[in-house]
Protein backbone atom coordinates (compact mmCIF):
# COMPACT_ATOMS: atom_id res chain seq x y z
CA UNK A 1 0.00 0.00 0.00
CA UNK A 2 2.89 2.28 0.66
CA UNK A 3 3.40 2.49 -3.04
CA UNK A 4 -0.02 3.49 -3.62
CA UNK A 5 -0.51 6.19 -1.04
CA UNK A 6 2.35 7.12 1.70
CA UNK A 7 0.28 7.51 4.61
CA UNK A 8 -1.80 4.30 3.84
CA UNK A 9 1.36 2.30 4.71
CA UNK A 10 1.15 -1.45 5.25
CA UNK A 11 0.59 -1.57 9.06
CA UNK A 12 4.18 -2.08 11.36
CA UNK A 13 5.50 -5.36 12.18
CA UNK A 14 5.28 -4.67 15.65
CA UNK A 15 1.57 -3.50 16.09
CA UNK A 16 0.90 -6.34 13.46
CA UNK A 17 2.18 -8.60 16.08
CA UNK A 18 0.43 -6.84 18.71
CA UNK A 19 -3.38 -7.44 16.97
CA UNK A 20 -2.77 -10.96 16.02
CA UNK A 21 -2.91 -11.66 19.46
CA UNK A 22 -5.99 -13.12 20.47
CA UNK A 23 -8.62 -14.72 23.23
CA UNK A 24 -9.36 -13.14 26.81
CA UNK A 25 -6.43 -14.89 28.60
CA UNK A 26 -3.81 -12.65 26.70
CA UNK A 27 -6.10 -9.42 27.00
CA UNK A 28 -3.73 -7.91 29.47
CA UNK A 29 -0.50 -8.86 28.05
CA UNK A 30 -2.20 -7.15 24.74
CA UNK A 31 -2.93 -4.16 26.46
CA UNK A 32 0.64 -4.28 28.40
CA UNK A 33 2.30 -4.70 24.73
CA UNK A 34 0.11 -1.64 23.49
CA UNK A 35 2.09 0.33 26.64
CA UNK A 36 5.29 -0.36 25.68
CA UNK A 37 4.71 -0.22 21.75
CA UNK A 38 3.38 3.13 22.60
CA UNK A 39 6.62 4.15 24.65
CA UNK A 40 8.66 2.73 22.20
CA UNK A 41 7.37 5.23 19.58
CA UNK A 42 7.51 8.26 21.42
CA UNK A 43 10.87 7.58 22.07
CA UNK A 44 12.45 6.78 18.10
CA UNK A 45 9.79 7.92 15.81
CA UNK A 46 10.94 10.76 14.09
CA UNK A 47 8.53 13.40 12.97
CA UNK A 48 7.45 12.68 9.21
CA UNK A 49 6.70 14.46 6.21
CA UNK A 50 3.06 12.91 5.14
CA UNK A 51 2.33 13.88 1.59
CA UNK A 52 -0.89 13.51 0.21
CA UNK A 53 -1.86 13.96 -3.47
CA UNK A 54 -5.33 15.61 -3.70
CA UNK A 55 -7.25 16.78 -6.50
CA UNK A 56 -10.94 18.47 -6.54
CA UNK A 57 -12.65 16.11 -9.14
CA UNK A 58 -15.80 16.95 -11.04
CA UNK A 59 -18.23 13.43 -10.40
CA UNK A 60 -21.56 12.29 -10.71
CA UNK A 61 -22.35 11.39 -7.83
CA UNK A 62 -25.80 9.85 -6.53
CA UNK A 63 -27.12 10.23 -3.51
CA UNK A 64 -29.45 7.06 -3.20
CA UNK A 65 -27.54 4.56 -5.68
CA UNK A 66 -29.87 1.62 -4.34
CA UNK A 67 -32.91 3.49 -5.83
CA UNK A 68 -35.07 2.48 -2.62
CA UNK A 69 -35.37 3.47 0.71
CA UNK A 70 -32.87 0.89 2.76
CA UNK A 71 -33.85 1.80 5.70
CA UNK A 72 -37.56 0.81 5.34
CA UNK A 73 -36.60 -1.95 2.82
CA UNK A 74 -39.47 -0.42 0.68
CA UNK A 75 -39.77 2.08 -2.68
CA UNK A 76 -39.54 5.68 -1.84
CA UNK A 77 -43.07 7.34 -1.33
CA UNK A 78 -44.51 10.06 -2.33
CA UNK A 79 -42.83 12.66 0.02
CA UNK A 80 -39.70 10.92 0.19
CA UNK A 81 -39.67 11.02 -4.03
CA UNK A 82 -39.88 15.36 -3.50
CA UNK A 83 -35.87 14.37 -2.70
CA UNK A 84 -35.09 11.69 -5.09
CA UNK A 85 -37.46 11.36 -8.18
CA UNK A 86 -36.16 12.64 -11.26
CA UNK A 87 -39.08 14.11 -13.87
CA UNK A 88 -39.74 17.72 -15.51
CA UNK A 89 -37.68 20.28 -13.77
CA UNK A 90 -36.77 17.80 -10.82
CA UNK A 91 -33.10 16.58 -10.53
CA UNK A 92 -33.79 13.49 -8.50
CA UNK A 93 -30.64 11.93 -6.37
CA UNK A 94 -28.13 12.03 -9.16
CA UNK A 95 -26.26 15.03 -9.03
CA UNK A 96 -23.03 16.71 -10.76
CA UNK A 97 -20.83 17.54 -7.76
CA UNK A 98 -16.89 18.64 -7.07
CA UNK A 99 -15.26 15.91 -4.71
CA UNK A 100 -11.43 15.70 -3.31
CA UNK A 101 -10.09 12.28 -4.46
CA UNK A 102 -6.51 10.84 -3.81
CA UNK A 103 -3.72 10.32 -6.15
CA UNK A 104 -1.18 7.73 -6.16
CA UNK A 105 1.74 10.71 -7.09
CA UNK A 106 1.86 13.95 -8.55
CA UNK A 107 1.63 13.37 -12.15
CA UNK A 108 -2.43 12.62 -10.89
CA UNK A 109 -2.66 10.08 -13.45
CA UNK A 110 -3.90 7.05 -10.90
CA UNK A 111 -7.07 7.71 -8.51
CA UNK A 112 -7.33 5.45 -5.64
CA UNK A 113 -9.54 3.10 -5.79
CA UNK A 114 -11.55 3.39 -2.50
CA UNK A 115 -12.64 0.18 -0.82
CA UNK A 116 -16.61 -0.82 -0.84
CA UNK A 117 -16.00 -2.80 2.11
CA UNK A 118 -13.48 -3.99 5.19
CA UNK A 119 -12.71 -7.04 7.64
CA UNK A 120 -13.60 -5.63 11.28
CA UNK A 121 -10.22 -6.29 12.10
CA UNK A 122 -8.70 -3.94 8.98
CA UNK A 123 -7.57 -0.95 11.31
CA UNK A 124 -6.93 1.55 8.50
CA UNK A 125 -10.17 1.04 5.74
CA UNK A 126 -11.73 4.03 4.92
CA UNK A 127 -14.68 2.15 3.34
CA UNK A 128 -17.50 4.45 4.62
CA UNK A 129 -16.58 8.04 2.99
CA UNK A 130 -18.67 8.57 0.69
CA UNK A 131 -18.58 11.82 -0.96
CA UNK A 132 -15.77 13.12 1.89
CA UNK A 133 -12.29 13.51 0.39
CA UNK A 134 -9.79 11.48 1.28
CA UNK A 135 -8.42 11.12 5.22
CA UNK A 136 -5.29 13.29 6.10
CA UNK A 137 -3.88 11.78 8.41
CA UNK A 138 -0.45 13.20 11.09
CA UNK A 139 1.32 13.22 14.33
CA UNK A 140 1.69 16.07 16.50
CA UNK A 141 5.22 17.47 15.87
CA UNK A 142 4.85 16.06 11.92
CA UNK A 143 4.34 18.22 8.57
CA UNK A 144 1.59 17.79 5.89
CA UNK A 145 2.01 18.23 2.78
CA UNK A 146 -0.91 18.34 0.44
CA UNK A 147 -0.13 18.38 -3.48
CA UNK A 148 -3.73 19.92 -4.93
CA UNK A 149 -4.73 19.88 -8.50
CA UNK A 150 -8.12 21.38 -9.32
CA UNK A 151 -9.78 19.34 -12.49
CA UNK A 152 -12.70 21.19 -11.57
CA UNK A 153 -14.03 24.17 -13.87
CA UNK A 154 -13.87 26.61 -10.90
CA UNK A 155 -11.21 28.09 -8.52
CA UNK A 156 -10.77 25.95 -5.46
CA UNK A 157 -8.92 25.68 -2.86
CA UNK A 158 -7.84 23.58 0.30
CA UNK A 159 -8.22 25.49 3.69
CA UNK A 160 -7.12 23.18 6.47
CA UNK A 161 -8.57 23.56 10.40
CA UNK A 162 -6.64 23.34 13.81
CA UNK A 163 -3.29 22.64 11.88
CA UNK A 164 -0.33 25.69 11.94
CA UNK A 165 -0.42 27.49 8.26
CA UNK A 166 1.26 30.49 6.86
CA UNK A 167 -0.84 32.60 4.57
CA UNK A 168 0.54 31.67 1.85
CA UNK A 169 -1.01 27.61 2.53
CA UNK A 170 -4.50 29.47 3.85
CA UNK A 171 -6.68 28.73 1.25
CA UNK A 172 -8.81 31.62 1.96
CA UNK A 173 -9.54 34.73 -0.24
CA UNK A 174 -9.87 37.97 1.75
CA UNK A 175 -8.64 41.24 2.84
CA UNK A 176 -5.82 40.23 4.88
CA UNK A 177 -3.11 42.68 3.85
CA UNK A 178 -0.90 40.30 1.62
CA UNK A 179 -0.53 40.03 -2.05
CA UNK A 180 1.55 38.34 -4.67
CA UNK A 181 2.80 34.40 -4.06
CA UNK A 182 1.08 35.12 -0.77
CA UNK A 183 -2.49 34.90 -2.97
CA UNK A 184 -1.85 31.41 -4.79
CA UNK A 185 -3.15 29.61 -2.44
CA UNK A 186 -6.46 31.11 -1.84
CA UNK A 187 -8.04 30.72 -5.71
CA UNK A 188 -6.10 27.83 -7.56
CA UNK A 189 -7.58 28.16 -11.38
CA UNK A 190 -8.86 25.23 -13.47
CA UNK A 191 -6.38 22.94 -14.25
CA UNK A 192 -3.66 24.37 -11.84
CA UNK A 193 -1.33 22.25 -9.20
CA UNK A 194 -0.21 23.75 -6.05
CA UNK A 195 1.30 22.75 -2.86
CA UNK A 196 0.12 23.31 0.48
CA UNK A 197 2.19 23.01 3.69
CA UNK A 198 0.89 22.49 7.35
CA UNK A 199 3.08 22.14 10.48
CA UNK A 200 0.92 20.01 13.25
CA UNK A 201 2.47 21.72 16.41
CA UNK A 202 1.28 20.33 20.31
CA UNK A 203 -1.90 22.83 19.93
CA UNK A 204 -3.09 20.51 16.83
CA UNK A 205 -3.25 17.77 19.05
CA UNK A 206 -5.51 16.32 21.44
CA UNK A 207 -6.11 18.32 24.38
CA UNK A 208 -6.89 18.19 27.80
CA UNK A 209 -10.50 16.52 27.54
CA UNK A 210 -9.23 14.44 24.50
CA UNK A 211 -8.63 11.10 23.63
CA UNK A 212 -5.40 9.69 21.35
CA UNK A 213 -6.73 11.86 18.69
CA UNK A 214 -8.67 14.74 17.73
CA UNK A 215 -10.61 15.91 14.71
CA UNK A 216 -10.09 18.77 11.87
CA UNK A 217 -11.48 18.82 8.46
CA UNK A 218 -10.69 20.72 5.10
CA UNK A 219 -12.56 22.51 2.53
CA UNK A 220 -12.54 25.00 -0.49
CA UNK A 221 -12.72 28.29 1.21
CA UNK A 222 -12.08 29.82 -2.20
CA UNK A 223 -16.28 30.45 -2.06
CA UNK A 224 -16.94 28.64 0.67
CA UNK A 225 -20.47 27.96 0.66
CA UNK A 226 -20.76 27.48 -3.10
CA UNK A 227 -17.60 25.41 -2.92
CA UNK A 228 -18.70 22.91 0.28
CA UNK A 229 -22.49 23.06 -1.34
CA UNK A 230 -20.57 21.58 -4.12
CA UNK A 231 -19.20 18.80 -1.75
CA UNK A 232 -15.43 20.10 -1.73
CA UNK A 233 -14.94 18.31 2.21
CA UNK A 234 -12.67 15.90 4.18
CA UNK A 235 -11.31 14.86 7.62
CA UNK A 236 -8.42 15.19 8.63
CA UNK A 237 -7.40 13.52 11.94
CA UNK A 238 -4.43 14.72 14.46
CA UNK A 239 -2.71 11.64 16.91
CA UNK A 240 -0.79 12.74 20.11
CA UNK A 241 3.09 12.11 19.46
CA UNK A 242 4.03 8.77 20.59
CA UNK A 243 0.17 7.95 20.06
CA UNK A 244 0.13 6.79 16.30
CA UNK A 245 1.01 4.05 13.99
CA UNK A 246 4.56 5.51 12.46
CA UNK A 247 3.18 4.44 9.26
CA UNK A 248 0.09 5.10 9.33
CA UNK A 249 -0.31 7.95 11.97
CA UNK A 250 -3.66 5.95 13.32
CA UNK A 251 -4.04 5.89 16.52
CA UNK A 252 -2.70 2.95 18.45
CA UNK A 253 -5.40 2.51 20.89
CA UNK A 254 -8.32 2.64 18.40
CA UNK A 255 -9.47 -0.81 16.52
CA UNK A 256 -11.36 1.12 13.68
CA UNK A 257 -12.34 4.38 12.60
CA UNK A 258 -15.37 5.73 11.41
CA UNK A 259 -16.06 9.06 9.51
CA UNK A 260 -19.79 10.82 9.62
CA UNK A 261 -20.47 14.32 8.04
CA UNK A 262 -24.06 14.90 8.62
CA UNK A 263 -25.71 18.30 6.21
CA UNK A 264 -28.06 19.37 4.29
CA UNK A 265 -26.51 19.79 0.98
CA UNK A 266 -27.97 22.40 -0.84
CA UNK A 267 -27.48 21.79 -4.26
CA UNK A 268 -29.20 25.37 -4.97
CA UNK A 269 -26.19 26.85 -3.64
CA UNK A 270 -23.36 24.82 -5.81
CA UNK A 271 -21.92 26.06 -8.77
CA UNK A 272 -23.39 23.21 -10.65
CA UNK A 273 -27.30 23.94 -10.00
CA UNK A 274 -27.69 25.26 -13.69
CA UNK A 275 -25.96 22.12 -15.19
CA UNK A 276 -27.66 19.67 -13.34
CA UNK A 277 -31.04 21.27 -14.18
CA UNK A 278 -29.97 21.03 -17.93
CA UNK A 279 -28.35 18.17 -17.97
CA UNK A 280 -29.97 15.76 -15.19
CA UNK A 281 -33.94 17.08 -14.97
CA UNK A 282 -36.52 16.28 -17.49
CA UNK A 283 -37.70 19.54 -19.70
CA UNK A 284 -38.83 22.18 -19.77
CA UNK A 285 -35.43 23.37 -17.85
CA UNK A 286 -36.71 26.59 -16.88
CA UNK A 287 -38.45 26.74 -12.87
CA UNK A 288 -41.70 28.98 -13.23
CA UNK A 289 -42.17 31.41 -10.44
CA UNK A 290 -45.12 29.33 -8.86
CA UNK A 291 -42.64 25.92 -8.71
CA UNK A 292 -39.61 28.08 -7.08
CA UNK A 293 -40.44 26.89 -3.59
CA UNK A 294 -40.41 23.24 -4.34
CA UNK A 295 -37.44 23.01 -6.77
CA UNK A 296 -35.28 24.20 -3.81
CA UNK A 297 -36.92 21.82 -1.73
CA UNK A 298 -36.22 19.12 -3.85
CA UNK A 299 -32.84 20.02 -4.00
CA UNK A 300 -32.26 20.03 -0.13
CA UNK A 301 -30.52 16.85 0.61
CA UNK A 302 -30.66 15.51 3.97
CA UNK A 303 -27.29 13.61 3.80
CA UNK A 304 -24.50 11.18 5.81
CA UNK A 305 -21.31 11.17 3.92
CA UNK A 306 -23.55 11.90 0.49
CA UNK A 307 -26.38 9.16 0.76
CA UNK A 308 -29.53 9.54 2.08
CA UNK A 309 -31.99 6.83 3.35
CA UNK A 310 -30.00 4.88 4.00
CA UNK A 311 -28.03 4.07 0.93
CA UNK A 312 -24.44 4.09 2.18
CA UNK A 313 -22.26 1.79 3.09
CA UNK A 314 -22.98 -0.33 6.56
CA UNK A 315 -19.70 -0.15 8.42
CA UNK A 316 -18.88 -2.84 10.21
CA UNK A 317 -17.31 -3.65 13.37
CA UNK A 318 -16.74 -6.46 16.48
CA UNK A 319 -18.41 -6.85 19.92
CA UNK A 320 -15.38 -5.32 22.21
CA UNK A 321 -13.71 -3.24 19.71
CA UNK A 322 -12.56 0.01 20.33
CA UNK A 323 -14.22 2.08 17.50
CA UNK A 324 -13.70 6.03 17.18
CA UNK A 325 -16.80 7.93 15.66
CA UNK A 326 -15.54 11.23 14.54
CA UNK A 327 -18.52 13.50 13.54
CA UNK A 328 -18.97 16.84 12.19
CA UNK A 329 -21.12 19.28 9.80
CA UNK A 330 -21.13 22.33 8.10
CA UNK A 331 -24.30 24.24 7.34
CA UNK A 332 -26.94 26.87 7.88
CA UNK A 333 -29.01 27.22 10.99
CA UNK A 334 -31.04 24.14 9.65
CA UNK A 335 -27.86 21.73 10.24
CA UNK A 336 -28.26 21.71 13.70
CA UNK A 337 -28.21 17.91 14.35
CA UNK A 338 -28.30 15.14 16.84
CA UNK A 339 -26.53 11.67 15.61
CA UNK A 340 -27.92 8.94 17.53
CA UNK A 341 -27.13 5.43 17.66
CA UNK A 342 -29.17 2.87 18.06
CA UNK A 343 -28.43 -0.52 20.35
CA UNK A 344 -24.92 0.79 21.85
CA UNK A 345 -22.99 3.73 23.75
CA UNK A 346 -20.44 6.20 23.18
CA UNK A 347 -18.44 8.61 25.83
CA UNK A 348 -18.01 12.16 24.02
CA UNK A 349 -15.19 14.44 26.31
CA UNK A 350 -15.64 12.03 29.22
CA UNK A 351 -19.49 11.85 29.12
CA UNK A 352 -21.89 9.13 28.18
CA UNK A 353 -24.53 9.18 26.28
CA UNK A 354 -26.10 7.28 23.12
CA UNK A 355 -26.50 10.88 21.11
CA UNK A 356 -24.77 14.08 20.67
CA UNK A 357 -25.07 17.83 19.22
CA UNK A 358 -23.47 19.02 15.86
CA UNK A 359 -23.54 22.84 14.94
CA UNK A 360 -22.51 24.04 12.11
CA UNK A 361 -18.55 23.58 11.59
CA UNK A 362 -18.25 21.39 15.04
CA UNK A 363 -16.04 18.31 14.95
CA UNK A 364 -16.49 15.61 17.67
CA UNK A 365 -14.91 12.52 18.61
CA UNK A 366 -16.91 9.89 20.44
CA UNK A 367 -15.72 6.69 21.26
CA UNK A 368 -17.98 3.32 21.26
CA UNK A 369 -17.13 -0.33 22.38
CA UNK A 370 -20.44 -2.21 21.38
CA UNK A 371 -21.52 -4.63 23.10
CA UNK A 372 -24.81 -5.27 21.44
CA UNK A 373 -24.98 -7.57 17.93
CA UNK A 374 -26.84 -6.45 15.18
CA UNK A 375 -27.52 -4.21 12.44
CA UNK A 376 -28.40 -0.47 13.94
CA UNK A 377 -29.99 2.67 13.29
CA UNK A 378 -27.46 5.83 13.30
CA UNK A 379 -29.41 8.52 12.32
CA UNK A 380 -30.07 12.35 13.28
CA UNK A 381 -32.68 13.03 15.75
CA UNK A 382 -33.91 15.83 14.40
CA UNK A 383 -37.81 15.14 12.86
CA UNK A 384 -37.57 17.00 9.61
CA UNK A 385 -34.43 15.39 8.58
CA UNK A 386 -35.57 11.78 9.33
CA UNK A 387 -38.52 12.42 7.40
CA UNK A 388 -35.57 13.60 4.52
CA UNK A 389 -33.49 10.63 4.51
CA UNK A 390 -30.55 11.12 7.18
CA UNK A 391 -30.82 7.99 8.44
CA UNK A 392 -27.78 5.39 8.03
CA UNK A 393 -27.19 2.13 10.05
CA UNK A 394 -23.75 0.20 11.35
CA UNK A 395 -23.39 -3.28 12.23
CA UNK A 396 -21.47 -5.74 15.31
CA UNK A 397 -20.58 -8.86 14.94
CA UNK A 398 -19.62 -11.68 16.94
Amino acid sequence: MRSRWKMYATISAATAALLAVGGATQASTFAAQQVHLAASVAAVSPAHVRTYYIAADEVLWDYAPHATNDITGAAFTADEQVFTKQGPNRIGHKYWKALYRGYTDASFTQSIVRPTSCAPTARVCDDTLGMLGPVIRASVGDTIKVVFKNNTSNPTSVHPHGVFYQKNAEGTPYNDGTAGSNKDDDAVPPGATFIYNWAVPERAGPGPMDGSSVMWMYHSHTDEVADTNAGLIGPMVITAAGKADPATATPLDVDREIFSYFTVENENNSQYLERNLKQLAGPPHVIAADDADAFEESNLMHSINGYVYGNGPVPTMRKGQRVRWYTFTLGTEVDLHTPHWHGNTETTNGMRSDMIQLLPGMMTVSDMVPDDLGTWLFHCHVNDHILAGMQARYRVTA
